[in-house]
């Protein structure tokens, strides 16, 4: 039996646009349309002819977050299963932000739990208005525990715990004047993010990976520690220009 494909890939030279194509459930991840957005954000990582990509959602919103539809196997009585799903939203998560390229999430209406997540785990964000963003896992008496990382590292705390503990939407330009997204966008937020993927596909790769490895490391570190990383990145980054 033929695994129904979930994901839509399309290369625009060396832009690669990532769709979730479960329009009918506000692209719901469950465990297939979760397995495979894994496969497609590692393939990049992985293609040598792709420079950046970008991740969108098809119909009316970006993504609804988790399939609760799947809840009801995931049980104390099957806890391999439980545990194995929460094994592969966490990889998800973390995912795009573990590549070497950049991503760009172009994200309108329905924006929340783990889509929110998955938004924020790429490098850059573009919405459009009309979208509505946030972690309404508390009203569903669920913990938003794989998604809480992202959002913490992405703005203040006190705010951050705001939207996680009362689950409260917020819209394009609100995420913007939290600094959750990039560029609040009317329409369609796909040209501008492609503009974004397009200026990052320019860059020398070896450049563009440096950047952002040691963009996420010093983030991480101590202040002289992190300034040590840089320095020995300043080093490296001599050859690049060497080499052309």
């Amino acid at each position: 039996m033929t695994e129904e494909r979930l994901v839509q890939i399309e290369d625009r030279n060396a832009v690669r646009i990532i769709t979730l194509n479960r329009a009918d459930k506000l692209n719901a991840l469950n465990t297939a349309l979760t397995q495979q957005l894994l496969d497609a954000i590692e393939d990049v990582g992985r293609d040598a002819n792709i420079r950046a990509a970008v991740i969108r959602g098809a119909g009316r919103g970006f993504c609804s977050g988790a399939d609760l539809g799947e809840f009801k196997d995931l049980t104390p009585a099957q806890q391999d299963r439980v545990v194995a799903r929460a094994d592969l939203t966490c990889r998800l998560q973390a995912a795009a932000t573990a590549q070497c390229k950049p991503f760009v999430a172009a994200i309108h209406g329905a924006t929340v739990g783990g889509g929110a997540g998955l938004a924020l785990g790429c490098d850059m964000v573009v919405a459009a208005r009309g979208l509505k963003f946030g972690y309404p896992e508390t009203k569903h008496s669920i913990v938003p525990a794989l998604v809480m990382t992202g959002l913490q590292r992405g703005m203040g705390r006190k705010a951050a715990f705001e939207m996680i503990s009362l689950g409260r939407l917020i819209d394009a330009d609100e995420a913007g004047a939290l600094g959750l997204v990039n560029r609040v966008v009317d329409g369609d937020p796909l040209p501008a993010a492609l503009e974004i993927a397009e200026n990052w596909a320019a860059i020398d790769p070896r450049a563009m990976a440096a950047t952002k490895s040691l963009f996420y490391r010093v983030g991480e570190l101590p202040f002289e520690a992190a300034m040590m990383v840089g320095r020995d990145v300043n080093t490296m980054m001599r050859s690049f220009r060497e080499n052309k």
